[in-house]
Order: structure tokens, then C-alpha cells, then sequence
């Protein structure tokens, strides 16, 4: 069964190229690094996820068919045992569009998958919705929000728990500590609270 997000690179697709053999093979690429057995998270439901979210902001980003585009590409480089993925995933997109996309293109793209790296506030406006939808699950339901967190575990199952605990805890606290972690007022009202109690729960969880 063909994730829906496929029908959205699709036809953000076809406004950079006519090639359909293009298009199916970069899909292909997409799809099967989303598919790695290591991941449990970040597989094509994110970008699904992800998407779903932005959809209801359509009408503020400038350039749809780029935000799909940057969805499909920020995590497709996911090692859990290194830093870089972020850069890695930029490389990759701009490996693979070059040709396809323009240069302010290559860069916008390259822009937002880099910007998912710290969640920092942006001058650009469409970024700030890019990385808070990002972030969207961080505000999910208390259900939905356990789901990812044992998700996330697993894709770090090689760390023991004492290793795993002591470095989620620092990334919990460095969400904790933002004034802000949505940077938009339509997320922030949409999330920021239930975000703040599912992080406390866990961190607590953590503690004990």
C-alpha cells in the first residue's frame, strides 16, 4: 500500500520535471531509506505526519511544492550514532535536485531540512512552520506522545538504559528550557501546553 504522502511528491514533483521515471525513482530512493529496519519513528508515516500538519497552514508558506519536497528529504539520512544527519540529509537532496530545482531552491530546501537540526527561531516564516510541525508530536495526545517515546527507544535500543536515559534527558531539558518551543502563534497555541506536560511526564519517568 502506497503511503499518501507519495501523491503529494508526486505532484510537487511534477512542477520541476516532466519525467515520470525521474520522479518514480527518486520516490524509490525515499522510500527505502524510510524504510530501514532501524528505524521505528522516523520511517514515511512522519512524513506523512508532517505533512498533515503543514496542509493546514498551506495558504502562509510561499512555495508548497519546496516545503513538500524538504519533507521528503530532512530525515532520509537517520543514524542514531551520529550528529550530522541533518547535514547528511541536505547533501543527499542536493545531490539528487540538482538539475531539477533551481539554486534559491536547492538552498530554501537545504535551509529548512538544516534548520531541523537546533529548532532555532527563524527569519524566515515558513521555516519556523516547517520546524514546529517538526516538532508537532512533542504535543501530542499523552497516548500518542508514549508511542513515540518507545518508538524513539527503539530506534536508540543498542544504548543500556543508564546511557539512553542520561541523553534523553538532555534533550528534554533543552526543549524545557526554550521560551518558546513552537516559534508560530498557530502552533504554539495548538501545542506548546500539552508539549511542556509530556516532557515534564517523561523527564520525571527518567528520574525514577
Amino acid at each position: 500500500m502506497i503511503n499518501p504522502f507519495y501523491f503529494y511528491f508526486k505532484n510537487a514533483l511534477k512542477n520541476y520535471t516532466k519525467n515520470t521515471i525521474v520522479i518514480d525513482r527518486l520516490w524509490e530512493d525515499i522510500a527505502n531509506h524510510y524504510a530501514e529496519e532501524s528505524r521505528h519513528y522516523h520511517t514515511i508515516k512522519h512524513l506523512e505526519a508532517l505533512t498533515n500538519e503543514l496542509i493546514e497552514v498551506k495558504k502562509r508558506l510561499p512555495d508548497w511544492n519546496l516545503v513538500v519536497v524538504a519533507i521528503a528529504y530532512h530525515d532520509i539520512i537517520y543514524n542514531p550514532l551520529k550528529n550530522d544527519n541533518e547535514e547528511k540529509s541536505a547533501d543527499h537532496a542536493d545531490k539528487l535536485l540538482t538539475g531539477l530545482l533551481d539554486t534559491q531552491g536547492l538552498e530554501r530546501c537545504r535551509h529548512m531540512i538544516l534548520a531541523t537540526k537546533n529548532h532555532e527561531l527563524d527569519t524566515a516564516a515558513d521555516v519556523n512552520y516547517f520546524i514546529d510541525a517538526d516538532l508537532s508530536i512533542l504535543g501530542a495526545s499523552g497516548d500518542n506522545y508514549l508511542i513515540y517515546t518507545k518508538q524513539i527507544r527503539k530506534e536508540y535500543e543498542f544504548y543500556p538504559d543508564f546511557i539512553y536515559n542520561r541523553g534523553r534527558q538532555k534533550v528534554l531539558k533543552h526543549f524545557l528550557a526554550m521560551n518558546q518551543i513552537y516559534k508560530t502563534d498557530y502552533f504554539f497555541n495548538k501545542y506548546e501546553l500539552q508539549a511542556r506536560i509530556n516532557l515534564n511526564t517523561e523527564l520525571e519517568k527518567l528520574f525514577n
